[in-house]
């Protein structure tokens, strides 16, 4: 059955990653109709994580946050598909590292490095710039996928834009031996993720709600040596982002535990208020409490 889906599925996608980005856009406002206004794809969370995390919105405002929300949303899938034929110099003209000396600099210390980022603008080209800004190979933490087929696509196309994909499970394994063969990379953590209570060693703030907060980027690169940097994704126009990073001075070793991660949760939530249409709301962010937890329900 895996096989079977991928097999229909693969030749739609291989047709929408060779469309010009104008044809793509087309068919991106065509399916943001099938999703918003037919199908309705997880409006309530949608609705609920708004309302929670923006309460100095008005109706009015909220509603208009939500659609410009979905047709972002559409385009972002749609260029995730587009990545499986887009040229490096592609690449390099849609997402934008404005100081790739905060990357220099980090890569003349000989040392990795954790880049901390969230479900913000386009989070899956970062690990593209790898390809023409570092000597640093890009990995991305990922759970893989159910579908062996589609995860080994996926693979592929980070593979293209010399990057590679590790499973959550592998991650440590990974840096240890890249560290016993002086290997030297650029590890992609998506932090703002929701961990399983039963793992959650961390509650920090986020829109004012205490949540458990995901904090394997800080601890791994404590206990590894790498250097931290915070990356910061703004969407400049449709189909054009552009990437600061804002490197934690210092030796990370000597922060208190968790203080660089909720900086960074802190960052991102400026960043959201300033724009909220770009934030991944489809995910159950709130799922989870402090006051929850304790009562063993959902937030």
């Amino acid at each position: 059955m895996q096989r079977l889906s991928y097999i229909v599925a693969y030749p739609i996608i291989w047709g929408i990653s060779i469309l010009p980005f104008p044809l793509l856009y087309i068919l991106s406002d065509c399916i943001y109709v099938l999703v918003y206004h037919i199908i309705g794809y997880r409006k309530k969370v949608v609705r609920a994580n708004m309302r929670r995390a923006l309460p100095h919105l008005t109706k009015e405002e909220l509603h208009k946050t939500e659609k410009k929300f979905y047709h972002h949303f559409c385009d972002s899938f749609l260029e995730m598909v587009k990545t499986l034929n887009m040229s490096q110099k592609e690449v390099a003209e849609r997402f934008v590292v404005t100081n790739p000396e905060a990357l220099h600099q980090m890569e003349s210390e000989g040392k990795s490095a954790a880049l901390l980022t969230g479900h913000y603008a386009n989070y899956e080209w970062i690990l593209g710039m790898s390809q023409h800004l570092t000597t640093h190979k890009g990995f991305g933490i990922y759970k893989p996928m159910k579908n062996i087929y589609f995860d080994r696509l996926v693979r592929r196309i980070r593979g293209k834009l010399n990057s590679e994909l590790i499973g959550v499970k592998d991650v440590i394994p990974t840096m240890r031996k890249n560290l016993r063969e002086g290997k030297h990379g650029f590890y992609g953590f998506v932090t703002d993720q929701s961990p399983m209570l039963g793992s959650a060693i961390h509650w920090g703030k986020f829109f004012g709600q205490e949540v458990p907060v995901q904090v394997g980027g800080e601890m791994l690169s404590k206990k590894m040596g790498l250097n931290i940097a915070f990356s910061k994704i703004e969407k400049v126009k449709r189909g054009y982002y552009q990437c600061t990073f804002l490197r934690v001075e210092g030796d990370v070793s000597k922060v208190p535990n968790f203080e660089v991660t909720d900086n960074f949760m802190h960052m991102l939530e400026q960043q959201i208020i300033k724009e909220p249409a770009y934030y991944l709301w489809t995910h159950k962010r709130f799922k989870h409490c402090r006051e929850a937890a304790v009562n063993e329900s959902q937030c």
